[in-house]
């Protein structure tokens, strides 16, 4: 499969007659094993013999004119935080690796298998979802596919913590990685991938049968080549819209730069990104506004002890702890143990600021079509870089940083690339308001014709 096909083009393919989804999938299955080379395995599980059976059995209905849909046969892929009937949902950790298997498909994957989808398999993934770096000292961590060749001294980050989501895709192995997205989580592995990740509004696509890290933020996402393949899957797992975005001109557009935290510390390949792709929007119709939000210098403060999430992770996590603590990533296991330092009075005053600055930025997105920063104010650290826990914190935090507001401020928020090809990888981060999803795709599209064009051949 190449890598940069989509959905559309694949659904065309198959309806075509040009491929069939045995043909994908094998193809799918020989990248796995081409690439296995590369690094730390990008799939912890490899579901060879369902997703060859499901291939021939959609062959077979698209053959008889019953297939469940034009996107039958397509492979993807999903993070081992899923529940799938039958297999083990260990959450890229070796905890949970002997419990039972799942008695049914997590809500999210059933509506895609419903659709045709073929799952390959279970992605790497930071332990517990608790990271934006990627790393896994349990099942080894899957390279950034930026950077990575005999003279990479390691290897790159790969973002996380849907990180083998990520990379699956940028591989070329899989259309859509299925990712979940509670700091950042699908943005930031896209941003450090060069593909699209989108962050829906909390509560529209279920979470059941999802391993759970902190309620008030976990939400399911896709990450794909096109923001068209990210609006494809969301509407699929939300299955509150058809998934065919509104085009809207860039003509008009009013997109809000916030002025605070956002841009700082931004490294310089980050800078020369943003201010480019800036330029380039402003020059094809879209208005720029500097947005004052100085609340948003809050927030280091309020997350300084782990915050909300550090509180509802640990209300997760606290029996195995008791059990099986030292058997966690120790990394891991220190930030979500900072919640046993948060009271309830203390989360009773956290919310209320949340809502405080919720309604701010819900006042300074009237007048603007979408918020609009770095996904992440670097590019992909080299993996030997994390090796202290010091810098390991640095670069998490850092990492985490701009896409933990679209989280705490309750936005749905999407990362588009905006870097030149074979650059480092940046992304360019929308934000809009809760429920305003389909609104975010159109604005998303607008902008990604302008600065992602080495994607506009594929689609």
């Amino acid at each position: 499969m190449s890598e940069m096909f989509t959905i559309e083009k694949l659904a065309a393919d198959l309806a075509a007659g040009k491929v069939s989804s045995r043909m994908l999938v094998e193809q799918a299955l020989a990248n796995i094993d081409d690439k296995a080379s590369f690094g730390g395995p990008v799939f912890l599980v490899v579901d060879r013999e369902n997703a060859l059976a499901s291939a021939d059995q959609m062959d077979a209905l698209r053959l008889a004119g019953r297939a469940p849909s034009r996107f039958a046969g397509i492979p993807f892929s999903a993070k081992d935080l899923f529940d799938i009937a039958g297999q083990v949902t260990t959450a890229g950790s070796v905890v949970l690796k002997n419990e039972q298997p799942a008695e049914r498909d997590c809500v999210a994957i059933a509506r895609l298998k419903e659709r045709g989808f073929i799952c390959l398999g279970r992605t790497n993934m930071t332990e517990f979802a608790y990271s934006g770096v990627g790393l896994n000292p349990h099942y080894g961590t899957p390279k950034s596919i930026w950077d990575r060749g005999p003279n990479s001294a390691g290897g790159r980050i790969p973002g996380g913590s849907s990180a083998g989501a990520a990379v699956s895709v940028g591989d070329g192995t899989c259309v859509m990685g299925i990712g979940t997205d509670t700091g950042g989580s699908c943005r930031v592995p896209a941003a450090f991938n060069g593909l699209v990740g989108f962050k829906a509004s909390l509560g529209r696509v279920p979470t059941t049968g999802v391993f759970p890290l902190a309620s008030s933020f976990d939400t399911v996402g896709p990450l794909t080549n096109t923001v068209q393949c990210c609006a494809t899957g969301d509407a699929i797992m939300a299955g509150d819209w058809d998934g065919v975005i509104v085009k809207r001109p860039l003509q008009g557009l009013r997109l809000g730069v916030p002025q605070s935290l956002v841009l700082d510390d931004v490294d310089d390949d980050v800078a020369m990104v943003f201010g480019t792709a800036l330029t380039r929007l402003a020059c094809n119709g879209a208005e720029i506004v500097d947005i004052d939000f100085k609340e948003l210098e809050q927030l280091p403060e309020i997350n300084a002890g782990g915050g909300i999430g550090a509180f509802e992770a640990y209300g997760v996590h606290a029996d195995l702890l008791a059990q099986k603590g030292n058997e966690y990533d120790q990394r891991v296991r220190k930030r979500i143990l900072a919640g046993t330092n948060i009271t309830p009075a203390d989360i009773v005053a956290l919310k209320k600021r949340r809502s405080e600055m919720i309604a701010r930025a819900d006042g300074l997105m009237a007048d603007v079509d979408a918020f609009i920063m770095p996904t992440a104010p670097q590019i992909p650290a080299a993996i030997a870089d994390l090796k202290h826990d010091d810098d390991y914190g640095r670069i998490n935090l850092l990492a985490l940083r701009n896409t933990f507001v679209g989280n705490f401020l309750n936005r749905c928020a999407i990362s588009v690339p905006a870097h030149e090809t074979g650059e480092a990888p940046v992304g360019l981060m929308l934000m809009a308001p809760l429920s305003a999803d389909e609104h975010l795709f159109s604005v998303a599209q607008a902008v990604e014709e302008i600065i992602s064009p080495n994607l506009k051949k594929y689609t």
